[in-house]
This record gives structure tokens, sequence and C-alpha cells, in this order.
């Protein structure tokens, strides 16, 4: 296999804040691709920054009475404190304030400048008379031009979701000092991306810069329209001072917009790392270059990267990315992050609590399956996993094996095991590893885990099958319990190889018992030598606890929540949104309190109903309906269809294989979809509205058919 040449990069975490689990998904997400490609043999390199320009970062600088320099430095410590934690090895983390990111945002401008891409123009915008500076629009306030709300931002309404122009604020106040601002004209700089060059480029690049995720061909189809829409409007690369960021060479008092050299810094960061390493960076970013290159980035930034990017290197001479990676965004518990409910958690956070980041990592992966949906974080799903299929599944499979390995057999393998032999003892085991690889490489690692389980779960079924447990009581056994345990010590190994992309760290302590070098993806063509040494087994890693999930949560709740106000303070205005929306919380809670008991039922009525433990064979999702998936359900020998609400809470991927508990003597229901043959259960609060869906699942040990009593 012939090595290919990949530069990969994440989208760059802006310098003005800590870094958070939602962050956290895109960056777990290249790092495991990154890996498994190095595994692969490939020479693969991951760069990234921090994003460190912009109006935030010098006003937070001033208000910490420190330069701008000194922040982005103390925040560039905190962010790689942070992704080191959780084990994302990047080949070089830099800053976008660089002198290689300078060079090459000057180099840009100027080559688009020549090519007649750059214009300047005249615009309006409101103007700070007490800080002398013109404002973006998030640090303008006022009151709405539709709804009248107060206190919202110059470009949307938080109330009524209107998006209008600062200009059309009423009562506008700059949120940087309370000044009523004034409207002065300046001369901004623009790229002119509805230029026909750039308009007839994108048409025809951003197709194959997206084309595997067809929800980013849509999206970007729907932005540029059909040929002569001219729907791309220019955009304006330009800030005036002050500003923090890099001043434009041939315009004194003007400075780049932030977004125009913030992905400039995968540029500045690769240049770095080439510098170091004695890399050729034309090699990777020439017009003529065959390297890949690939972008992991949130769907928010889709526009960014797969519009003004390619249009921009396109036309000052670079190559356009092989492709754009956009991901969905991160739920916990089915809702967005939230303070005050302690689910707006930060990296660091879990770290400090002693929460295990492998786990995050598994379950990150087990719910990532290479398009832009969203994903969630369900806390008890989260425990349930991690303990059922790392240390129920994967882990005892070593500990099974491994005592008596060393008790009995001096810590060797069996002097003549064969590959043939373990083939039989374990189909398709060895085989799995061209199919895993191709999900691994597709980012479909939830397709990938549940084939590793699935693998897991035929190795312990071996392990119940022969029971080394009962074979080591008797002498006559021993050759049969060497064997049994040499098949599932070289079982383990493959389970570890398969899985190290996802978790590294437990990997290199799995190599360590197993006493061998690093495993590359090539070494599942064999197994472990003949007469092989392993080492003493010590428990690679332990369960998840609910009291560490409160701890986390309430770890959040602390640091977070913003602090009560003064006595006599005033409350926020009636028609405030956030008020508005605590008293609903507030009062739901009252009324679920006071008024949630039913009608009581007999037990002749209860009987009625045929709760069955139902195993998800398999679920997909309904085209054409918005909270429905499809669920195949195994009840033990019988199969069932049933449509379920549950969209907004589960990827279906992540379904298979669990258990739940369905009614499965409610009448058929025939649906526009097809026939919904039963229910699954769920939880919720009373009135479905302010808390997530929870599908029920029963203790370890039932299976498909029982009926729940």
């Amino acid at each position: 296999m012939t090595a290919r040449k990949i530069l990969v990069t994440s989208a760059l975490p802006y310098a003005n804040g800590a870094i958070h689990l939602g962050h956290l998904v895109e960056y777990i997400q290249t790092d495991i691709w990154v890996r498994f490609q190095k595994m692969r043999g490939h020479d693969c390199w991951y760069v990234c920054a921090d994003d460190t320009h912009g109006t935030p970062i010098m006003l937070r600088a001033e208000k910490e009475g420190i330069t701008p320099e000194a922040l982005i430095r103390r925040v560039h410590g905190e962010h790689s404190r942070d992704f080191a934690g959780f084990h994302v090895a990047f080949d070089n983390y830099y800053s976008t304030h660089s002198d290689e990111t300078r060079h090459y945002a000057n180099d840009i401008y100027a080559k688009l400048k020549a090519a007649g891409l750059i214009e300047v123009r005249a615009i309006e915008q409101f103007y700070d008379p007490v800080k002398q500076m013109f404002l973006p629009d998030r640090y303008i306030k006022g009151e709405c031009p539709k709804c009248g709300a107060k206190d919202q931002y110059g470009d949307s309404c938080e109330a009524c979701g209107a998006a209008y122009a600062p200009t059309d604020l009423k009562n506008p106040l700059s949120a940087v000092s309370g000044a009523k601002p004034e409207l002065k004209s300046s001369d901004h700089y623009f790229f002119k991306l509805s230029d026909p060059r750039c308009q007839d480029f994108l048409r025809s690049a951003t197709r194959e810069v997206c084309k595997a995720q067809p929800e980013a061909v849509n999206k970007l189809q729907e932005w540029l329209g059909e040929p002569g829409d001219n729907k791309l409007t220019d955009w304006d690369i330009s800030r005036d001072a002050p500003y923090f960021g890099f001043e434009i060479p041939d315009a004194p008092g003007k400075y780049f917009y932030v977004w125009l050299d913030a992905p400039i810094g995968y540029m500045g960061s690769f240049q770095n790392f080439c510098k170091r390493q004695n890399l050729n960076f034309d090699e990777y970013w020439a017009k003529d270059s065959k390297a890949e290159l690939y972008h992991f980035v949130g769907k928010d930034i889709l526009y960014f990267h797969a519009l003004f990017w390619p249009a921009e290197l396109e036309h000052a001479g670079y190559r356009v990315p092989t492709s754009v990676f956009a991901h969905g965004f991160l739920t916990v518990d089915g809702a967005k992050m939230s303070k005050s409910r302690g689910t707006f958690i930060t990296a660091e956070s879990y770290l400090a609590v002693g929460l295990n980041p492998e786990w995050l990592r598994y379950y990150f992966a087990a719910k990532l399956n290479g398009s832009m949906e969203d994903i969630d974080l369900n806390l008890d799903d989260f425990v349930s996993r991690v303990n059922s299929d790392l240390v129920g599944k994967y882990i005892n499979i070593a500990s099974r094996a491994a005592g008596f390995i060393a008790k009995r057999f001096g810590g060797k393998l069996l002097h003549s095991h064969t590959n043939d032999q373990f083939r039989a003892d374990m189909p398709g085991l060895m085989e799995a590893a061209g199919e895993i690889a191709t999900h691994y490489e597709g980012r479909d690692f939830a397709r990938a885990i549940r084939q590793i389980m699935a693998l897991a779960d035929q190795v312990n079924q071996y392990v119940d099958k022969n029971q080394p447990w009962v074979l080591a009581k008797t002498v006559e056994h021993e050759e049969l319990l060497h064997t049994v345990c040499t098949t599932l010590i070289n079982a383990f190994r493959l389970l570890t190889l398969y899985l190290k992309p996802i978790l590294p760290k437990l990997a290199q302590r799995a190599e360590e018992f197993l006493n061998v070098a690093p495993l590359h993806w090539g070494d599942a063509g064999h197994l472990l030598p003949p007469a092989h040494s392993i080492n003493p087994y010590e428990h690679l890693m332990t369960r998840i606890e609910g009291k560490q999930i409160e701890a986390l949560l309430a770890a959040n709740r602390e640091s977070l929540a913003a602090p009560a106000p003064p006595a006599g303070a005033a409350l926020p205005e009636p028609h405030s949104p956030q008020r508005h929306a605590e008293h609903q919380q507030h009062a739901a809670a009252a009324e679920a309190t006071a008024g949630s008991k039913e009608p009581h039922i007999s037990i002749d009525d209860f009987s009625k109903v045929d709760l069955r433990i139902a195993r998800i064979a398999d679920a997909s999702h309904v085209e054409g309906a918005d909270k429905l998936i499809r669920l195949t359900l195994d009840l033990g020998g019988e199969t069932r269809q049933v449509f379920a609400g549950i969209k907004s809470a589960y990827d279906p991927a992540t379904l298979v294989g669990r258990l739940t508990v369905m009614v499965a003597n409610l009448a058929p229901r025939k649906m526009k979809f097809g026939m919904s043959e039963g229910m699954v259960l769920a939880a919720s609060d009373v009135d479905d509205k302010n808390a997530g869906l929870f599908l029920l699942s029963p203790d370890s040990g039932a299976m498909p058919g029982m009926k729940v009593k």
C-alpha cells in the first residue's frame, strides 16, 4: 500500500473562552481519524491553532488590565492543557498571531487585489464616541425594530427571532460604554465574492469539496442558487482601528477582519511545523499539490470553509481543500447545554472531578456517523454504555484469561497456537479489519464501534461456552485451558487494535500488558507468537459511578451559574425572554409537584398491558417525518415494526443492539409511513417540554421476550 500524504485541520478555537464538551466533539472526531490514518502507515499531519484576533479579545484584555498578547498566551496554555487532557494529539498547536499567518494573509490579500477581486467602498456604521471605535453588531444593543423587545443585539432579536441591520435598532446603545452610538462613514475593503469568476468556480468546486456529505452539498446549492442568480454578496474583510489583528499592508488604520486570517492560520501553523520538521510546505499547499487536505468543522461555519475559503485560495494561486467535513452540535440530555442545569460542561471540570477522558472519547465515537446530525450526550446512557461495552464486554476478556496464564502457565501463551485454529474459534475476528477500516475512513465511528462490540460479544460467548474457571478445576483440562486462555488473549489484542484510534491511552496500557510494540493496522493479519510472554495483568479501566456524574453537574453549576442579585436589586423586565423562560420553568415545576397525581387503576387494569423486553435489531430515519424513528424490535423470535417519536433525543445508529421495554399488545396503528405494531416506553417530564426523552432500559441479564411484571 502506497503511503498517502495527508494534512488535517480542526476549526480554530477562539482565544476568548474555555474549551467545553461541545468543542471536544470536533477535536475528538478529528483526532480519531488522524490516529487511524497513522496506524495505517500514512504520512498524516494534524495542525491547529488558537484564533486570536478581533474586538472581543481586545476588550477582554482591556477589562483584565493586560495586553491582548498576554491574554492569548495564557489562553493558549489553557487550551493546550485541555486538549492534552483528552488525548487530542496535534502535531502542531500554534497561534494565528504569528509571523507565518501574517505572511500568508498579506500574500493572499495582495494576490486577490492584483486579480481585481478587492474593492474599497464607504459604509456607514455605528461609532462609540466614548471608546472612539466602530462597533461590531454584537456590541450594539437596543429595542427590536419588529417586536420592541429591549436589550437586543444589533443583528437579531432573541425574543421574536427577527434579523435586521444594527442601524434598524430603536434607541441603540454601545454595549462597551453605554453611550449612544453615532453613525459614521468609513472606507472598508471587500472581497468580491459576487464576481462571476468566484461564482463559476464555487459552483463546480464546492460540490467536489463537500461530496462526502450530501446535506452539505444541498446547503451550498441553497447559498449559491442557480447560474445567474448572483446570490453571493461581497465579503467585508476589513475593520477599523482600534482592533487587535493584522494591519492591512497598504491601508493604515485598517485591519484584516478575524475571519480572513483565521483559516489562513491553518497555513501559518503548518508552515511553522514544516520549519521545525524540515517538511516541504508547497508539497501540501501548492496549486499542483498531490497531497490530501481535510478540514473538520462545525456545520455553523461551513459557509466560511466551503465558500469564502476555497474562493480565496483558488484566486490567490493555492490549492483548495480535498474535502470539508462538517459535524453537528452537542446537546446534553436532549437539550442545549445549560449553565443553570450544570450541563454547560468545561473540559477542565470534567477532568478535575476524575472522569476518564477516554470514556467521553468512546461515547462521542459511538454517536458520530460522518453526517451533520447533532449528537446527544445522554448522561444515563453514557454511564450505561461505557460500563457495559468497555468494562463489561472488552476489559473483562483480558481479566478472565490473564490470571490463569500467569498462575498456571508461567505467563506464556500456548506453544502451538495457529491462525487456522484461531479463525475456527473466532470466525471473522481477524477478517473484520478491512470493514472496520472502511468505517473509520468514512468517519462512521458509530458503525465501527457496533461491529467491534458485536465481535466482543462473540468473544464473550466463547468464554461462556468454555468456562475457563471450570476447566481450571481439573488437571486433565490443562491443555484446553491453555488453549482457551491463549485464544482470549489474542482476541483481546485484536479488539484493542480496532479500538486504538478511539482509546489511545488504554491501548498503550494494553500493549504493555501484552508485551508488544505499538499496534499498527497491519498487525490484524497475524496473532501473537507461540509461547509469547505477557506481563502481569493490572486492571485497565474502572466503571463510571453515578456520583461522579453528580459531581460533574454540581461543579459546573457552581462555577458557571450567574451570581445571585444583591438585595434590593431590580429584577429583569417582565418581557425579558430570560425571565419569562425562568418563570415558565418554575411554574411548570410547581404544577408538576402539586398536581401530578393521576387517577388510580386496579391491578386488573395493569395486567391488561403486556410489557416485554425488546432488543432494537434495527433503527433508521423516516423520510418525511420530523420526529419519528423506525425501529425493528426483536421479542425473542418475533420481530415488530414500531414508529417512535424519539428523533429529537436519539441518533438511530446508537440504538441498534440496545434493550428496551415495549407495549406488546397495543393495537397496530396504520400510519402513512407503514404499520406501527406496538410502543416503546420512554420517560420525560410532565409536559414533554422541559426535559429530554429517555428510553427505558432493563437491568443486565434481561433477555428479549421476557415479560415485565
